[in-house]
């Protein structure tokens, strides 16, 4: 219990901190940040953590803001930690289903390669398929392995990551739009998960680099947080967006870590919820506020 206390507060120390305006005037980095997320027309959150350096780049990062794909990676690590105990193992192959099957609207390769499911995948298979292509389907196939939105949020709980909840497969927030304000989170608690991973992961070694590979091999994300990094810049991160059924779009998404010059890794977390600025818009808010961030870390 010590080390892990003495982990938690190292961990706390490195999240951006939220001190009384009149204690912490704005920072040019903060100003900068809210200066770009209003031209989304929505709500952001954003948060950062860089072990040995504070950022003051927290823009409303407590809020509850819906996370759309990017519950796949906390769904990912519950299921590394399912075949780290016993209970899974990344060779074994679990049954897609008819019942797996989403709508039409839903994103899934897996569907589209296979419209009737009935047919057996990898764990691994799976995994990867659900942090690099983003698949709705391949997602809750794992997640129903692992007992359900209420297992993967019971095990976030077990390591202390609370700010993110997991309430609804993705083929029930396919076919009804309102439910994808239930699998929410916090920015903070975001940009937590990836400090966790970065730099005392809940995972093995191996299993850590296996996961963060699919994140780095992902390109859901090349025109968001990465977009306007240095060239050769390496950022293993992951997406979310909703579709267009209203004025305002649900969520558009990018957590990711941002590997410096230097070697450290700079977690970054942007949710955009409820935005009336077109898509392209969007994904350039969620690009400059990483440029933004980025260069307030490596001076």
């Amino acid at each position: 219990m010590p080390a892990r206390r003495s982990f938690l507060l190292a961990l706390l120390a490195a999240l951006p901190l939220a001190l009384p305006a009149q204690q912490r005037p704005p920072s040019p980095l903060h100003n900068d940040i809210v200066r770009i997320a209003a031209q989304a027309h929505g709500r952001v959150g954003v948060a950062c953590a860089l072990p040995g350096k504070a950022l003051q780049c927290g823009l409303d990062p407590a809020e509850m803001l819906p996370m759309m794909s990017v519950y796949k990676l906390p769904i990912a690590v519950a299921v590394l930690h399912a075949v780290e105990t016993g209970r899974l193992s990344l060779s074994q192959t679990l049954h897609f289903v008819p019942s797996d099957l989403i709508a039409p609207t839903g994103y899934s390769p897996l569907r589209d390669q296979h419209p009737h499911g009935a047919v057996d995948d990898t764990v691994e298979d799976l995994l990867r398929r659900s942090i690099v292509d983003s698949d709705n389907v391949a997602s809750d196939v794992l997640l129903r392995a692992i007992g359900g939105p209420a297992a993967a949020e019971q095990y976030l709980g077990s390591i202390v990551l609370y700010g993110i909840h997991i309430r609804d497969y993705e083929g029930d927030e396919d076919r009804n739009v309102e439910l994808q304000y239930r699998n929410d989170a916090q920015a903070r608690s975001l940009a937590a998960l990836l400090l966790r991973l970065s730099i005392r992961s809940p995972l093995t070694p191996a299993h850590t680099q296996l996961l963060l590979g699919w994140m780095v091999a992902s390109h859901t994300g090349d025109r968001r947080i990465g977009a306007l990094l240095p060239p050769g810049t390496v950022v293993a991160g992951k997406t979310g967006t909703s579709g267009q059924d209203r004025a305002t779009v649900n969520a558009t998404n990018d957590v990711a870590l941002i590997t410096l010059p230097d070697g450290r890794r700079l977690a970054v977390a942007v949710l955009i919820a409820d935005s009336s600025a077109p898509y392209a818009v969007r994904q350039r808010v969620i690009a400059e506020i990483a440029r933004a961030i980025y260069q307030a870390a490596v001076k």
